[in-house]
C-alpha cells in the first residue's frame, strides 16, 4: 500500500497542489489549493501527478490570457476571518494590552500555529 502523508505539496508557478492517492483507482490525484476556481490532475505515478498538475497551470494561464480574465493569484496575503463577537472582543482586547493592532495580534498566532 502506497501512503502520501498530509503536507505532501505540488509548487508550479506560485501554485501550490494537493496530493492524494485513490487505492480504489490506483491513481494519484489532486487540486490547486487557495484559489475558488477548480484546477484538478491526475497521475499513475509521481512524474505523472507532476507533468499534469503543470500543464493544468499552464492550460489555466492560458485560457485567462485567452479570454482576458485576470488568473487567480493564491495566497494574497488577506483574507477574511469570521469569529464569534464574544472572540473578536478579547481579540481587540488583547491586542490593545499589548500595544499592537488586531492585524499584529492575528499575524503572531497564525505564526505561532505553524510554527515560523
Amino acid at each position: 500500500m502506497i501512503e502520501i502523508s498530509k503536507g505532501s505539496y505540488l509548487h508550479y508557478k506560485g501554485y501550490v497542489g494537493s496530493i492524494e492517492f485513490s487505492e480504489e483507482d490506483a491513481i494519484f490525484h489532486g487540486h490547486v489549493i487557495g484559489i475558488k476556481s477548480l484546477i484538478s490532475f491526475e497521475g499513475e505515478s509521481v512524474e505523472g501527478i507532476t507533468d499534469d498538475f503543470r500543464s493544468a497551470i499552464d492550460e489555466y494561464l492560458t485560457f485567462c490570457g485567452e479570454s482576458g480574465h485576470k488568473p487567480e493569484k493564491p495566497f494574497k496575503g488577506s483574507f477574511n476571518v469570521r469569529v464569534g463577537a464574544d472572540l473578536h472582543r478579547k481579540a481587540v482586547m488583547a491586542a490593545f494590552a499589548r500595544g499592537v493592532s488586531l492585524n499584529t495580534l492575528v499575524q503572531d498566532a497564525i505564526r505561532q500555529s505553524v510554527g515560523q
